[in-house]
């Protein structure tokens, strides 16, 4: 079986089983022939993430055209051009707007339209259009003065606070346990040209701004839903929106919006405008890529750096392997770098040759998916890692890492999982670019969090693809206490994001199957721990609800918001659902895998809730991408906000 690319690309990598998850196949079970769907369950070609075979005519002449104009860069990841495999995870429509009016222009100004059509179809493996014709935004009648500068941002971005604990004080979320089995839905949009939505949405300034697939960022109006502004980033924005404050009142204030984009760069635009300020990539290796919000904190932006050179070493010749993660604190106005601080302390060396006779490199990888914490209090912030791509195996892969936010300097190290090193190649049929230490792939892909508990004592916890809920002593990095939640895998585990209220922490737990034999059963659900010990608070273990869905799976992989009262968490099943914090009790559940008639004059559907887009909750919205046509979830492509009445 041909395995598309684009399966191979996931946010760690995945299991060879897994891949085939991606194109369409159940993981626990032999290939065979897609069944037939229902027609009554059949969701439009739109929705159902299917890509057309390129004809003969456009693989010929977009491979003739990328060979002679573009693999000269591309392929050997020159002058920090992204590398083929991470193309072809980009829309045809994001390949065509670079070659059009961004980056590429000038590289393809000798095309004619139509051959920068075929390029783009060839490298991303499908026909423009291919996701479903889906009508653009409506446009907002034009209002200079729209922005509303009463309304400054009432939550500290990715992580709604510094120390990024998802949490929203009841007041300012507008939802409760007595108004919340009233939310209806308000509006919705469809994401053109996209089969996933996993952007973070933020609010402020009488707007809602959100990114997408196919690397538009909308801002859009909160009430109605049409567009102020559009801005097109160089790659799917897979990262939430920060927006910088400001005080309430001032008419002078001029924010930024910052945000990350699939091939590495970084973004400050303005939010009134959409006009870009700055944009900068904070690191030069060909496979970088932004998975997480950068955390803002006065004045200093702090961006998280991973790659997807985990996935590049399916190709036994790629010199496996160079890239290390990093944290890179830049000025917020003007982008330019104060410091930078690798996971791994010095850059990949030769360390032997591969059997084909390539070099080999090590150490590399403790990539950083996640969203720095900040400890205003200590002058740090936390992130965790992940796995090693290639021998030998380093002290920092899998671990939460304590940084000086001034300095950059390494504070503390606690390493969850030592030896991890891995990459896609131990699952492909060449694993010429294996490490000798095979796994297991335990990421920490869930953001750290800084929990003030009643005690007085302050823990950092991060949740692992293992299971593990950790907590540590911010001052030295000692362990204070773990408990296995969830029976762990490739992609599973506690996967994208936790969140704390109170003295309790709320960890999702997907489990979703990978192929792999497990000793142990697969525990997906909502699980309530008490900060102090570790020990659960309550236990709601996600029953089956998906019946023949395809691509259905109980459990939550995506962040989660908490309020004084509510947890709320979009699920694998494609349900979004509100619990009582205190109990685990389910409040409210809405199925979001249906159609739905969209602001923008077309039909959208929702699908899988995944990545690290969690719930918003301001002023009695509640704000919600729905669909994940990636790594054998449902697809889909709608951005929801339902109302409290």
């Amino acid at each position: 079986m041909m395995i598309d690319p684009r399966a191979l690309l996931t946010r760690s990598a995945f299991a060879a089983v897994f891949f085939l998850a991606a194109c369409g196949q159940d993981p626990e079970k032999p290939a065979e022939p897609a069944p037939a769907v229902k027609s009554a369950e059949a969701p439009s070609k739109a929705y159902r993430g299917d890509f057309e075979v390129l004809d003969a005519e456009t693989a010929g002449r977009g491979g003739e055209i990328y060979t002679t104009v573009c693999a000269a860069c591309h392929d050997q990841g020159l002058n920090r051009a992204p590398q083929r495999a991470m193309l072809s995870l980009m829309t045809p429509e994001s390949v065509h707007r670079a070659l059009t009016e961004g980056v590429m222009q000038i590289q393809a100004e000798g095309l004619s339209d139509e051959d920068k059509v075929k390029v783009a179809e060839y490298v991303s493996g499908r026909k423009m259009g291919a996701a479903g014709t889906v009508a653009p935004p409506l446009m907002c009648e034009a209002k200079p003065d729209w922005f509303d500068a009463d309304r400054p941002p009432a939550l500290a971005g990715w992580g709604m606070t510094p120390q990024s604990t998802h949490f929203i004080d009841s007041k300012t979320a507008g939802i409760t346990p007595a108004n919340v089995s009233s939310l209806t839905l308000k509006w919705s949009l469809a994401f053109p040209n996209a089969v996933r939505a996993r952007s973070q949405a933020a609010m402020a300034g009488g707007a809602i701004f959100v990114g997408s697939h196919d690397g538009t960022v909308f801002a859009l109006d909160r009430d109605t839903g049409c567009a102020r502004w559009t801005f097109h980033a160089g790659a799917e924005v897979r990262t939430g929106i920060v927006v910088a404050p400001w005080k309430a009142g001032d008419v002078k204030a001029d924010p930024l919006l910052y945000f990350g984009d699939l091939i590495g760069n970084v973004y400050a635009v303005k939010a009134k405008t959409g006009e870009l300020a700055w944009k900068i990539k904070p690191d030069e290796h060909p496979n970088v890529t932004i998975t997480a919000a950068p955390s803002l904190h006065e004045g200093t932006l702090y961006v998280s750096v991973s790659s997807l050179e985990v996935a590049a070493v399916t190709n036994p010749d790629h010199p496996c392997c160079t890239f290390r993660g990093s944290v890179v604190a830049v000025d917020a106005q003007t982008g330019k770098t104060k410091w930078q601080s690798y996971t791994i302390d010095e850059p990949a060396a030769v360390t032997g040759k591969t059997a084909r006779g390539n070099d080999r490199f090590g150490p590399s990888g403790a990539p950083i998916w996640n969203t720095p914490a900040i400890d205003e209090k200590r002058g740090q912030l936390y992130v965790g890692t992940g796995e090693n791509y290639s021998s030998p195996a380093t002290g920092t892969s899998d671990s939460i890492i304590a940084f000086d936010l001034a300095t950059g300097k390494k504070n503390w190290v606690f390493q969850a999982t030592p030896n991890d090193a891995w990459n896609g190649a131990c699952e492909a049929a060449d694993k010429t670019n294996c490490p000798a230490e095979e796994g297991p792939d335990f990421d920490f892909g869930a953001g750290s969090m800084l929990v003030s508990a009643s005690s007085g004592r302050d823990y950092v916890v991060a949740g692992q693809k293992s299971g593990m809920l950790h907590a540590v002593d911010p001052d030295t990095g000692k362990l204070a206490w773990q408990t296995k939640v969830g029976r762990g895998g490739v992609v599973a585990g506690i996967h994208f994001g936790i969140a704390a209220s109170g003295d309790t922490v709320f960890a999702p737990v997907s489990d979703v199957p990978d192929g792999r034999q497990k000793e142990a059963d697969a525990r997906p659900g909502l699980y309530g721990i008490d900060v102090k010990t570790g020990d659960y608070v309550w236990q709601a273990p996600s029953a089956n609800v998906c019946g023949d869905k395809k691509f259905c799976h109980p459990g939550y992989s995506g962040a989660i918001t908490a309020t004084d009262d509510l947890v709320v968490a979009g699920a694998n099943d494609g349900f979004l659902r509100i619990y009582d914090a205190k109990s685990g009790k389910v409040l409210w559940e809405h199925d979001t895998v249906k159609d739905f008639q969209t602001v923008n004059g077309t039909t959208a559907r929702g699908g899988s809730m995944g990545g690290g887009a969690a719930p918003l909750l301001q002023d009695g919205l509640l704000v919600m991408n729905s669909g994940y046509g990636f790594a054998g979830k449902m697809p889909g492509n709608v951005l929801l906000v339902f109302e409290a009445r």
